[in-house]
C-alpha cells in the first residue's frame, strides 16, 4: 500500500478564516495526517496521511463532527478474477497509487471494488488500465453498464468444470500408466539412448507427452496470474501455487531426461492433479459466493418492472388504464395494482383497500391492511383487493432501493478485525515461502534426505498454506450477516458497526416515537350526564379546527365510533389552556382545569378528583364543558410499545446499562421508565442536551454507548454515540442519522441488531480459526515432521485438496448465518 498519499478532498461547509483554522487545528493532532491545509477558495482540503495510520472514513467522519462534509464521487466497479485475499489486496493497493482516488474497498465476495474518487482527476480507463495490469478483467460500473451477472457466473463456471473433468482424467490416466508398468515407447526410447547416449526414462516422455496438453490448458489461469504477481513484485498466493505446479512438473522433466535428477523425480500426475484441485475449490468457492449474496439478488427481484397506469374521471372512475414501464412514471401519476402484483412505487392508496405484505421491507409477516390515506411501498404485494395509488417515490428515492443501497455499501465494508487478517495476510506469503525453503534445505543438505523427499515437502508447503480461505473469512460472513438482518428490517451501515454493536455497556433511547408509540390515544372517556357517544362528538366538532396532535387523536377517536360531527363557529385557541367555539348556538369549551377557571366553569369535586388521579397517572386531561357546565373528561397517553418491556429486559440480561433521554416533564418520564425498567432517566432534556449527556456517560471513550432516536430530532446525539440507531417507520427512515436503521421501529429489532452483531463477529472468529487451523495443523505435516517417527508424508495433490477444503469448510460457516434467528426472536416465535 502507499504510504503517504496526498489528496485533495472537496469539502463544503467553510465559510470563514475560523472554519479554516478548526479544520486544520483538527487534523493537525491526528496521528497519520503528515501535513492539513484547508483551502476556503477552491473548497479543498489539501492533506498528506499515512494510510496505514488513517483511514478515509477517520477522514470523513472529523469532517463532519466539525459540521461540514466531504462530498467526493464514488462508483462501484465490478471486476472478474479476483479468488483470494491478495487479489483484493492488490486491487486497493495498486488502484489508491492513482490521484484522484481516495479509497478503495475491494469485495472478494462480490467480485466488486468500491471507489470514492475525483472525477476531474482520475478516469474509467485510467482504473481499467490499472485492473488488467493485474490480470483481472474490468466488468464494468454498477447502475451504469448492463452486466449479465448470471450469464457471466455459468460461464465462469462453465471454464472451471471443464479444467477439472479435463485435469481429474489425465491425472487418473497418468497415474494408470505409471502403475501399470505399460509402456509402448519402451524399445523406441531405448534405441534413442543406445545411439546417442542419452538416458531417457521412456515412462517419464510418454507421461509428458500424454500430459503436457491438459497440464498447460488446467494450470494456464494460474500461471498467468503467478507471472502476473511477480511482475508487481507482489508475492501472492497465485506465485505459491505456480511454484509448487512448476516445481512438480520441470523435476519431472529434468527426470524424465535424466538432466540433474533421476528417473524416480516423476511428478506428472501431481503436476495435474494440483492446479485440478485448485480448480475444484474455485469452483465451490464460485458456487457458494453467489449463495452469500442471495439476499440483495431477493431484494433486486422485488423491484417490479411494469406498473398499471390509470386516468379517472371527475367521479374517480377509471376511464382508461395501460401498461406502462416502471421508468416511465412520474411523481403523481396514479396506478392500479390488482391481488398479487407487486406495489411498484412508494405512494398513497387513494383508492380500494387491500392487506399488502410488508415483510420485505420491515420483517414482519402479518400483512397490514391498507386504505385510504395509507402510504404503501414499492417491492411490497398486494394480497386480495385492488388499489389506486398515487405516486410519491420512484426509482432510486423509494425505501426498497434505499435499503438496497445500504445493504449493498456494508456488504462491501468490512470489520476492524478484517485489518488484522489483512496484515497476516501481507507477511503470509513470504513467510511461507522462506520456511518451504529452509524445510527443503533442512531435509537435503543438513538431514541428508533424498533429493525426492525434499522436493516433496518443498512443494506440499507451498500448496497447503495457500491463504484463500482466511481472504474469505470476513467478507462472506459479514455479506451473509448483513443480508440476513436486512430481512428483519435491520440496516446495519457498515463493518465497525457491526464490530462495535455487539461490544455496548450503556443503551441510551429518546422516550417519544421510540419507547413509546409517538401519538397520544383517547384512554379514558368520563362523561357527566350525558353518553359517550356524546361527549366524544362535542369535543371533536371542537377539536377538528385544530392540527394538534391531541386533537387529532379526539377526532380518529370519534371516527371509530363513527360519529357525525357538527360545525363549529366563532373558534378559538387559548394558548396554553384549550379551545373555545359554539355549537348549534351553544358554547362548547375543551381544554385544561385553566381553561374551565378562566371561563368561570364551576368544577365540582368529584370531577377535580378525577381530574387530578388521571393527572398522577401523567396522563393529558381534556375537561368538556357546554354552556358553562361540565360535560365530562377526556384522557390521553403516549402508548408504551408493545415491545418496549421486553427489549429492556432483553439488554439487562446482556449486562447492559439503560439510559432515557427525554425532553418531557419528569413525572411521565420516570412512569415510562418504571413501566418498561429503565435504569437512569434524564427529562427536560432539549436536543443538544442529549449529545452532552451521550459524551459524559462515553466516560473517555472507557464505555461504547448505543443511542436509540428517531434519527431527526436527535441527530446530534445519533452522531457522537458509539452506534446511532435510527428508528423508521417505513417512510422516512433517516437512513443518514444512524449507524443502524431499525425500519419498523421496533425495539426488539434494536436488541435483535446487537445480537447479529455478536453472532456475525463470532462466525468471523471461527472462520479466520479454521482458516488458520488448517494451515497450522497440515504445514508442520507437509514439512515431514510425522517422518521420522510414523514414516508419513504429505502428498503435493492431498495438500492441493486440504486447501480447497479449507475455503470450502470457511464459506460453508458463513453460509449458516442464513439460518441465524436471533435469541430475541426466538422468544417471540
Amino acid at each position: 500500500m502507499v504510504k503517504h498519499k496526498h489528496m485533495d478532498l472537496p469539502i463544503e461547509g467553510m465559510h470563514c478564516a475560523s472554519c479554516v483554522l478548526s479544520v486544520n487545528k483538527t487534523f493537525g493532532k491526528i496521528e497519520g495526517v503528515e501535513e492539513v491545509d484547508a483551502d476556503l477558495a477552491a473548497n479543498k482540503l489539501h492533506i498528506t496521511v499515512d494510510t496505514k495510520k488513517i483511514s478515509y472514513e477517520e477522514m470523513e467522519r472529523l469532517v463532519k463532527n466539525l459540521g461540514f462534509e466531504l462530498h467526493t464521487d464514488e462508483m462501484t466497479i465490478r471486476i472478474q478474477g479476483m479468488h483470494c485475499a491478495s487479489c483484493t489486496m492488490n486491487v486497493e493497493n495498486f488502484l489508491i497509487r492513482l490521484d484522484g482516488i481516495f479509497d478503495v474497498k475491494a469485495d472478494l465476495t462480490s467480485q466488486s471494488a468500491r471507489i470514492r474518487y475525483d472525477s476531474s482527476k482520475v478516469t474509467l480507463d485510467e482504473i481499467d488500465e490499472v485492473i488488467t495490469s493485474l490480470g483481472f478483467e474490468l466488468l464494468g460500473v454498477e447502475g451504469q453498464t448492463e452486466i449479465d451477472e448470471e450469464e457471466i457466473y455459468q460461464q465462469d463456471l462453465k471454464e472451471k468444470r471443464n479444467r477439472i473433468i479435463v485435469g481429474l482424467f489425465f491425472s487418473v490416466i497418468l497415474m494408470i500408466l505409471m502403475f501399470s508398468g505399460w509402456d509402448p515407447l519402451m524399445g523406441i526410447v531405448h534405441s534413442i539412448n543406445h545411439s546417442t547416449g542419452l538416458n531417457i526414462s521412456s515412462m517419464g516422455l510418454l507421461s509428458l507427452i500424454v500430459s503436457i496438453a491438459p497440464f498447460l490448458y488446467v494450470s494456464l489461469p494460474i500461471l498467468k496470474a503467478g507471472i502476473n504477481g511477480l511482475m508487481h513484485k507482489n508475492l501472492n498466493m497465485d506465485v505459491m501455487y505456480s511454484m509448487g505446479i512448476l516445481v512438480a512438473y520441470i523435476s519431472s522433466i529434468f527426470g524424465t531426461f535424466g538432466i540433474v535428477l533421476d528417473h524416480t523425480f516423476m511428478f506428472y500426475d501431481s503436476a495435474v492433479m494440483l492446479p485440478s484441485f485448485l480448480m475444484i475449490g474455485r469452483y465451490l468457492e464460485a458456487r457458494a459466493k453467489k449463495r452469500t449474496s442471495d439476499s440483495i439478488r431477493e431484494l433486486i427481484g422485488l423491484q417490479p418492472t411494469v406498473a398499471t397506469a390509470i386516468e379517472v374521471d371527475e367521479k374517480g372512475e377509471i376511464i382508461s388504464q395501460k401498461e406502462v414501464s416502471i421508468a416511465d412514471i412520474v411523481i403523481d401519476d396514479l396506478l392500479l395494482v390488482k391481488p398479487g402484483e407487486k406495489i411498484p412505487v412508494d405512494g398513497d392508496v387513494v383508492g380500494g383497500e387491500s392487506y399488502v405484505d410488508e415483510s420485505m421491507i420491515n420483517g414482519e409477516p402479518i400483512p397490514k391492511v391498507k386504505k385510504d390515506g395509507e402510504e404503501v411501498f414499492a417491492g411490497t404485494i398486494n394480497q386480495d383487493g385492488v388499489l389506486q395509488i398515487r405516486a410519491k417515490k420512484i426509482g432510486k428515492e423509494t425505501v426498497l432501493s434505499n435499503i438496497i443501497r445500504l445493504v449493498e455499501k456494508a456488504q462491501s465494508s468490512r470489520p476492524p478485525v478484517q485489518k488484522f487478517a489483512n496484515t497476516i495476510v501481507s507477511y503470509f506469503i513470504p513467510v511461507i515461502l522462506t520456511i518451504a525453503i529452509v524445510v527443503f534445505l533442512i531435509w537435503y543438505f543438513v538431514i541428508g534426505e533424498t533429493l525426492l523427499f525434499s522436493l516433496t515437502c518443498l512443494i506440499s508447503i507451498l500448496v497447503v498454506a495457500c491463504p484463500c480461505a482466511l481472504g474469505l473469512a470476513t467478507p462472506t460472513a459479514v455479506t451473509v450477516g448483513v443480508g440476513r438482518a436486512a430481512e428483519y428490517g435491520i440496516l446495519i451501515k457498515n463493518g465497525d458497526t457491526l464490530e462495535n454493536a455487539g461490544q455496548i455497556d450503556v443503551a441510551a433511547f429518546d422516550k417519544t416515537g421510540t419507547i413509546t408509540e409517538g401519538k397520544p390515544e383517547v384512554d379514558d372517556i368520563i362523561p357527566c350526564g350525558i353518553s359517550d357517544d356524546e361527549l366524544i362528538r362535542l369535543a371533536a366538532s371542537v377539536e377538528q379546527n385544530s392540527t394538534h396532535p391531541i386533537a387529532k387523536a379526539i377526532v380518529n377517536k370519534s371516527k371509530e365510533f363513527a360519529l357525525e360531527l357538527g360545525q363549529t363557529t366563532e373558534f378559538e385557541n387559548i394558548t396554553g389552556k384549550g379551545l373555545k367555539a359554539i355549537l348549534n348556538d351553544n358554547e362548547i369549551l375543551a381544554g385544561n382545569l385553566a381553561l374551565m377557571q378562566s371561563c368561570d366553569v364551576e368544577v365540582g369535586g368529584e370531577i377535580i378528583d378525577k381530574y387530578h388521579e388521571l393527572e398522577a397517572l401523567s396522563k393529558t386531561i381534556i375537561l368538556i364543558a357546554e354552556n358553562k357546565s361540565v360535560r365530562g373528561i377526556l384522557s390521553l397517553s403516549d402508548k408504551i410499545k408493545a415491545n418496549s418491556k421486553r427489549a429492556i429486559d432483553e439488554l439487562h440480561k446482556m449486562g447492559v446499562e439503560t439510559y432515557m433521554l427525554t425532553g418531557d416533564n419528569e413525572s411521565t418520564a420516570l412512569n415510562v421508565a418504571r413501566e418498561v425498567g429503565i435504569d437512569n432517566v434524564e427529562a427536560g432534556v432539549l436536543p443538544e442536551n442529549k449529545l452532552d449527556i451521550v459524551k459524559s456517560t462515553q466516560e473517555n471513550n472507557t464505555k461504547k454507548v448505543l443511542f436509540v432516536g428517531d434519527g431527526i430530532n436527535d441527530a446530534p446525539a445519533l452522531t457522537q454515540a458509539d452506534i446511532g440507531v435510527a428508528m423508521g417507520n417505513g417512510t422516512d427512515i433517516a437512513m443518514e442519522s444512524g449507524d443502524i436503521v431499525v425500519m419498523e421501529g421496533d425495539l426488539e429489532n434494536v436488541v435483535a441488531a446487537v445480537q447479529f452483531s455478536k453472532k456475525v463477529m463470532r462466525r468471523i472468529k471461527e472462520n479466520i480459526f479454521w482458516a488458520f487451523a488448517y494451515n497450522t495443523i497440515l504445514i508442520p505435516i507437509a514439512a515431514g515432521v510425522l517422518y521420522p517417527t510414523f514414516g508419513i508424508t504429505f502428498e503435493p495433490a492431498l495438500a492441493g485438496l486440504a486447501m480447497a477444503l479449507s475455503s470450502v469448510t470457511v464459506i460453508t460457516l458463513s453460509l449458516m448465518l442464513k439460518r441465524y434467528v436471533p435469541e430475541i426472536k426466538r422468544v417471540k416465535n
